[in-house]
């Protein structure tokens, strides 16, 4: 008897685990960066002054404008809510950033105010002045700790070695030279070619600052070879390779046909919709069938990485590697299609929801935030902004399926668009929502059944952040209360 009891009290503990997890929302809208950062916005402007580093007036104003550009960067994000904090993921790389300047006190003598950037790109960043920031599509696409420490040390270097700060030197040098001055001169003079001539002024500076900040990026890349071994952390310079294929996550294609994700909310979608009807260069032919081969240098947003690769492969430990756990992952795949929805991505932001359904995530949060797409389709449409919400891509970054699902939502008849976002609003998955999440289906309703009529969608959009101040759903509501 007393097992049965036992047995019975750990399922109805697992089940109210699997509740919590399932309520807790991705983070609090309190947490966006124009809330939690705006005391240290203020601390950054008073420490980040200016050095005179210039006798001649000139160059040191100039170095005095750049340095100011650096700050402006920062602080606009923090407003504009480019940032934000969130405890666990804060946690997680706040816990590599501080191992790594324990063990190299002499290089990194504190540890450098870390920044979760909201931008989807697979990257990371350091401005100088003891800073740096970490994309959430970076947390997205790693997959352990070493490949995250690698990174992290990688952008600790940068700064230790003070090529931020040696960057803007650079450029004020350059711009009060009189080598720059005398070529703008010229330009400004000529009667003939202006444009072509003032591109050849800046191609040579664009030269020599991209040699430049390509030596930049091995001496970094060593650094951080000897910060990681100094921190007892694995090292695994395969990310070198990973990050080569990191601008192309769009040209992976899908497991099924694009009918099949449809057909499983019970919606039908013709192939008529996913063939151009129009004809002309925008119709052109497109060879999708290369999928897999990598982009040009020049498009990507880390070249050279099977050179990184080469170099540093003679470095890889062969400690176990310690996967990033799971929930923080999945926490920032969500965040990141949040913040591609908001941004009015409809259809990147649905291509993701299907990557994370190919993989087996059958978490219904994607089942909300399908609906909530193609509800914001259907709303951008009435607005007569449908192009802009489907946001096309290069062909060169995205896959058939991508390009099937672009040309699908440009010619999906209006009339069919509303009869999904009905049929959605009535999903059975619904019902398994957060109330937070339930307000914000019934405040997408009124805003699509609502379109021009602005008293309406404001009285709809207040009400909802006033009764979920804390859901980060108040980011999208926000602008709408404010009409």
């Amino acid at each position: 008897m007393s097992t049965c009891r036992s047995l019975t009290l750990s399922a109805l503990m697992l089940c109210c685990q699997s509740i919590v997890a399932q309520t807790k929302p991705i983070y609090n809208y309190k947490d966006l960066s124009h809330a939690y950062y705006e005391r240290q916005k203020d601390s950054l402007k008073k420490t980040w002054t200016c050095p005179a580093v210039y006798k001649d007036k000139e160059t040191q104003k100039k170095y005095r404008d750049i340095w100011n550009e650096r700050t402006d960067f920062v602080t606009e994000a923090i407003d504009n809510d480019g940032y934000l904090y969130e405890a666990e993921i804060q946690t997680y790389l706040d816990g590599i950033v501080r191992q790594i300047a324990a063990a190299n006190p002499k290089l990194i003598p504190q540890p450098p105010m870390l920044l979760i950037d909201r931008n989807t790109s697979v990257n990371a960043y350091a401005t100088g002045g003891n800073l740096l920031a970490v994309n959430i599509g970076l947390l997205a696409f790693s997959r352990t700790r070493e490949e995250l420490a690698l990174v992290l040390a990688h952008e600790m270097a940068h700064n230790a070695l003070q090529h931020p700060e040696n960057g803007m030197k650079k450029r004020a040098e350059w711009f009060s030279s009189e080598e720059y001055k005398q070529s703008l001169n010229a330009v400004l003079d000529s009667r003939y070619e202006r444009l072509t001539r003032l591109k050849k002024v800046f191609e040579g500076y664009s030269f020599d600052r991209s040699k430049h900040q390509r030596y930049h990026e091995g001496d970094a890349d060593s650094l951080a070879i000897v910060l990681l071994k100094n921190s007892h952390i694995g090292i695994d310079p395969t990310m070198f390779v990973r990050l080569d294929s990191a601008d192309i996550q769009y040209r992976q294609p899908l497991k099924k046909h694009l009918r099949d994700y449809f057909s499983a909310y019970q919606l039908q979608v013709e192939d008529s919709w996913m063939v151009k009807r129009t004809r002309g260069l925008s119709a052109k032919a497109y060879n999708f069938n290369n999928t897999s081969a990598g982009l040009a240098d020049s498009l990507k947003t880390h070249p050279d990485c099977q050179d990184r690769y080469a170099k540093t492969r003679h470095e890889q430990t062969n400690t176990p590697l310690t996967p990033i756990p799971a929930t923080l992952r999945n926490k920032a795949m969500k965040m990141m299609i949040w913040s591609i929805y908001c941004n009015g991505n409809m259809t990147a932001a649905l291509y993701r929801i299907f990557l994370e359904k190919d993989q087996g995530n059958n978490d219904p949060w994607y089942d909300f935030m399908f609906s909530n797409v193609m509800s914001g389709l259907y709303y951008a449409d009435q607005k007569l902004n449908r192009f802009n919400a489907i946001a096309v891509k290069p062909k060169e970054y995205i896959s058939n399926s991508y390009y099937e699902l672009e040309t699908m939502f440009e010619q999906m008849p209006r009339e069919k668009l509303e009869a999904f976002h009905h049929s959605l609003q009535q999903a059975p998955f619904l019902s398994s929502m957060t109330p937070a999440e339930q307000g914000f289906r019934s405040l997408v309703h009124t805003l699509v059944s609502n379109a021009s009529d602005n008293d309406k969608q404001k009285a709809a959009a207040k009400s909802f952040t006033a009764s979920y101040p804390d859901s980060p759903y108040c980011e999208f509501a926000t602008p709408f209360s404010k009409k």
